[in-house]
């Protein structure tokens, strides 16, 4: 392990349970390495120096009485619409937001699993673009390209992941906001079912939509953070059964039956695939057959799934907005700022 890069979360977790460094020098080096991007990558939002430090030594304590835990002393970060206690949530919005006050369920089950939690990541005005940038904060770069954006709305978590400023990294993803940026920085992003990583508080978040996934540079290391971060409140309203990710890596999948769909899903405007990207995909589909699984093009029947989507993701940033507006001071800017981008999403 070198302090230009973080390992992998896998690697990690097992050095420090080797005893082959502290959690605090992994800690220390990891925030040498935010303080020395942020200036060209900006991926957080808010680095909890600190407290990471404290946790940190902790864990040290832990690890040397001979505690184990599956993430015991690893340094990870959460994207900016999730509660980390102590910590505001802004959620990618101007102004001022008071500190919550809990963590949420998966900040609390990555805590247990002995994560530490060293900041919370860029993210757009309230999820709901395919980059990471705005008034907030500005604009976060991909570490491949610093010309480019690492997409979003989880752009900070991907380029904190990409570049190795972390281990690994939970984002969130409604339409996209995983999956476009772990495909964009060259990462492993997982969008799970709703109820197997809590949204809570927010058992619906954004009406169903949104679930709370996984960024990782590796297969085992994005199983490794989903099994640590997956589990239920007690006022979940989906909870699925438990699966053991981690378990299924490496397993033959046997022969697969693959749909190959060149197909746009419903948009408000056409949308057809840029040439070099079918290429990419045909061969993608070539190789996979290439390894013995059956490809067959196949449309999902889409429907008109915007005029179902636009309704639900409108009324979740109208549910996100309604706490921040009616409040003093820069609260009231924040909700300004959100209540355009709730417009332009219907647009």
């Amino acid at each position: 392990m070198t302090p230009d890069r973080a390992a992998g979360l896998t690697a990690t977790a097992r050095a420090l349970a080797e005893g082959e460094m502290s959690s605090r020098t992994l800690v220390e080096h990891t925030l040498a390495r935010i303080e020395a991007s942020q200036g060209t990558l900006n991926a957080f939002r808010i680095v909890r120096a600190e407290a990471a430090l404290a946790e940190a030594d902790a864990a040290d304590r832990e690890l040397a009485a001979g505690g184990r835990r599956p993430l015991l002393g690893v340094p990870v970060a959460v994207k900016d619409d999730m509660d980390v206690a102590g910590e505001p949530t802004a959620f990618g919005c101007q102004g001022v937001h008071p500190a919550v006050t809990e963590d949420g369920e998966a900040v609390r089950r990555l805590r247990a699993a002995g994560a530490v939690i060293v900041g919370k990541t860029n993210t757009c005005e309230l999820g709901q673009w395919p980059f990471t940038e705005g008034p907030a904060f500005g604009a976060t770069r991909n570490p491949w390209s610093t010309e480019h954006t690492p997409g979003g709305s989880s752009g900070g978590s991907a380029a904190a992941v990409a570049a190795g400023l972390v281990p690994a990294a939970l984002g969130s993803d409604g339409a996209g906001s995983v999956r476009i940026p772990a495909s964009w920085t060259h990462l492993v992003g997982i969008k799970p079912q709703r109820g197997r990583v809590s949204t809570w508080p927010r058992g619906e978040s954004f009406h169903g939509i949104t679930v709370n996934g996984t960024l990782a540079r590796t297969v085992a290391d994005a199983a490794l953070l989903l099994d640590a971060a997956s589990g239920n409140h007690a006022h979940d309203p989906h909870r699925p059964p438990a699966v053991d990710a981690s378990a299924a890596v490496g397993r033959d999948p046997g022969r697969l039956r693959i749909a190959l769909s060149l197909k746009p899903p419903f948009t408000a405007v056409p949308a057809r695939l840029r040439p070099e990207v079918r290429t990419r995909v045909l061969e993608v589909a070539e190789r996979l057959a290439g390894l013995g699984h059956t490809v067959e093009e196949a449309d999902p029947p889409y429907g008109q799934i915007g005029l179902t989507f636009v309704p639900r993701a409108t009324a979740g940033i109208a549910e996100r907005v309604a706490p921040r507006c009616g409040r003093p001071g820069g609260r009231r800017r924040s909700c300004t700022a959100a209540s355009a981008a709730s417009s332009r999403s219907t647009t």
